[in-house]
């Protein structure tokens, strides 16, 4: 956050899983995530899995391989992002078309 100076920051809501030890997992990183923002004075905005999915696929139950593409087509991308890359620019995807609503 220091090397980039971001101005916002959006995360992803948590979900069920079916897992309990990765959703455990998938807590504790989000919430160190939110902490580092907060930290660095950021406002953090949560969106929920299917409006992101929404976002970017037009569609709230998009598989994670269809959000893959959207994403690479969206921002014109030569290659597919990876499946964690592409979940954290569908996220941000989803802040830029809702910040007129901010």
């Amino acid at each position: 956050m220091e090397l980039h100076r971001p101005e916002v920051a959006a995360v992803e809501d948590l979900f069920v899983a079916h897992n309990p030890r990765s959703a455990l997992k998938l807590g504790q990183a989000r919430g160190t995530a939110v902490v580092a923002a907060m930290k660095h004075g950021l406002v953090v905005h949560d969106y929920s899995p299917r409006m992101i999915k929404q976002a970017v696929a037009g569609y709230g139950q998009a598989q994670k391989e269809q959000v893959q593409h959207m994403v690479r087509a969206l921002l014109e991308l030569s290659g597919s992002p990876s499946s964690d890359a592409a979940d954290a620019l569908a996220v941000a995807i989803c802040h830029a078309n809702h910040m007129d609503r901010l």
